[in-house]
């Protein structure tokens, strides 16, 4: 079927995070539950995040603070475990983590929304470490900033009315439109921070400068092609909300650049 034609007054009207995030985590791999788990994580500035999970919330210390929140936990891998803490406990801010049961490797993400919009930055801001667990003696390469998804042009399916492309541009940047859903015809260019966890495993977040989201996500360009992630921003009515997300990569090909280099 021939997809139908977006006119401009459709085009000019942006639609908000909530509208967008809707249903945008049909295609998302299943829940875990991390019931009975308990992890200890150094994090590369010296700091500690402690976790300790039941079947519906985990009791958390680090970063400044400390709560008691639900948790959403997915096995992207036998090994490797996403974990994203949408606090309530803290208004207008999530923790992600990503963490390996064989290497002992973690990542954390702290998404927060500013109080206050401020022109040209993007309202949700991200900070990033890498990690290491109580688990056992660490093994492999640290996680940390990777330059291997610029050139990259895949496109997305987390449902069958979300159909996204993006184009890794730098280490800095990637580009995004939107072939199918309520966004169709709409695209921009954000900012974008990409990691290496481990062999075909890749932590992709995102600061939009048009409306306040961020998001974080986990690729997965071995076999599987598949991405899990999440969204915190601001509604429609101005409330913040979390938001999962994931589905299915269909890689379209990728460049490379012949002297000059993306920065």
């Amino acid at each position: 079927m021939i997809a139908p034609v977006t006119t401009d007054s459709a085009l000019d009207e942006w639609r908000t995070y909530d509208e967008f995030a809707a249903g945008i985590d049909t295609f998302r791999l299943p829940n875990a539950s991390l019931s009975g788990t308990a992890l200890a994580l150094a994090l590369d500035d010296g700091s500690t995040l402690s976790l300790t999970f039941d079947g519906i919330a985990v009791t958390w210390s680090g970063l400044g603070a400390d709560g008691t929140d639900p948790y959403d936990a997915v096995a992207v891998r036998d090994d490797v475990v996403f974990v994203n803490i949408p606090l309530e406990s803290r208004e207008r801010e999530a923790i992600t983590v990503v963490y390996s049961t064989t290497t002992h490797r973690a990542t954390v993400v702290r998404s927060r929304i500013a109080a206050e919009a401020v022109e040209g930055i993007p309202q949700v801001g991200q900070d990033f470490w890498a990690a290491t667990t109580d688990g056992g003696t660490a093994t492999g390469s640290v996680p940390g900033p990777s330059r291997d998804l610029i050139g990259k042009r895949n496109v997305y399916r987390y449902s069958p009315h979300h159909l996204y492309e993006h184009v890794y541009i730098s280490s800095r940047r990637y580009a995004w439109q939107c072939l199918e859903g309520v966004q169709r015809g709409h695209g921009d260019m954000d900012l974008s921070t990409v990691w290496k966890f481990a062999d075909g495993l890749y932590l992709f977040c995102f600061r939009e400068f048009r409306i306040a989201v961020a998001s974080v996500w986990l690729h997965d360009l071995g076999y599987q092609l598949m991405t899990t992630g999440i969204f915190l921003g601001l509604n429609g009515d101005g409330d913040a909300e979390h938001s999962r997300g994931g589905g299915h990569i269909y890689p379209l090909g990728s460049v490379e650049y012949p002297d000059a280099q993306p920065v």
